[in-house]
C-alpha cells in the first residue's frame, strides 16, 4: 500500500535526522562535525523527498481534495509545508556552506539553523502521519490509489519506483555507514587523548 511505503520513507529520514541530531550535539560541544555526513545528509534531503516523496504526497492530497474538500481543508496546506521544507533546507544548506567556505558565522546561529530544521521535519511527518494519511485511506477510493501508485514524474519516470526507493536505500545506507565510521573515528581519537592523558 503506498501510504505504508510513505510511513517507511518516514523511518528512513528519521534514521537521518537521528544521524544528523548527533552531529549536532558534536557541533555544540564545540568538536568539529563530520561535515561530509552532514553534506550527505542534506543531498539527500535535495534529491530524494524534493523529487520523490513530497510529489507522491502531494498527489495524494491533490485526489483527497479532490475527493473530499472538506478533510483537505481540515488537514491543511500541504504544498505551503512542502515548500516550507525545501526552504529550511536551503537555509541549512546555506549555513553549511559558509562554515565549510570559512565564513564568518555564530556556532548558536548555525546550532539553531541544524536544530530548527531536525525539529520541524519531525513535526511534519508527524502531522502527515497523525491528519494526512488517516484523511486519505479514508477519503479515497481503490481506483484512485491505483491512479495514483501509477503516476510519473515530470521526466516520465514512475513516481513510485522500485529504482527510486533502491537508490534511496543505497544513499541513505552510505550516509549512516559514514556516519559510523566518524564515530568511530571519534571515538578512536578519544581514547588515544586519553590514554595519552590528554583531557
Amino acid at each position: 500500500m503506498i501510504i505504508d511505503l510513505l510511513l517507511r520513507e518516514h523511518r528512513n529520514i528519521e534514521l537521518l535526522l537521528a544521524a544528523l541530531q548527533r552531529e549536532l550535539e558534536i557541533f555544540e560541544r564545540g568538536v568539529r562535525p563530520d561535515y561530509e555526513v552532514i553534506r550527505a545528509i542534506i543531498s539527500y534531503f535535495e534529491v530524494y523527498p524534493e523529487l520523490y516523496h513530497h510529489p507522491q504526497e502531494d498527489l495524494i492530497f491533490f485526489k483527497l481534495k479532490a475527493r473530499d474538500p472538506d478533510a483537505a481543508a481540515i488537514v491543511g496546506d500541504l504544498a505551503l509545508e512542502h515548500q516550507e521544507v525545501v526552504d529550511r533546507l536551503h537555509h541549512f544548506a546555506r549555513a553549511i556552506d559558509a562554515i565549510l567556505a570559512d565564513r564568518e558565522l555564530f556556532r548558536q546561529d548555525v546550532g539553531d539553523i541544524i536544530r530548527d530544521f531536525i525539529v520541524r521535519e519531525r513535526r511534519h511527518m508527524m502531522w502527515e502521519e497523525r491528519d494526512f494519511f488517516p484523511a486519505a485511506l479514508k477519503a479515497l477510493s481503490a481506483q484512485e490509489w491505483t491512479q495514483i501508485a501509477s503516476a510519473v514524474t515530470d521526466d516520465g519516470d514512475p513516481l513510485f519506483s522500485e529504482t527510486a526507493a533502491a537508490t534511496s536505500d543505497a544513499l541513505r545506507a552510505h550516509i549512516l555507514q559514514l556516519e559510523q565510521e566518524a564515530e568511530a573515528e571519534r571515538s578512536s581519537v578519544a581514547f588515544s587523548s586519553a590514554k595519552a592523558g590528554n583531557p
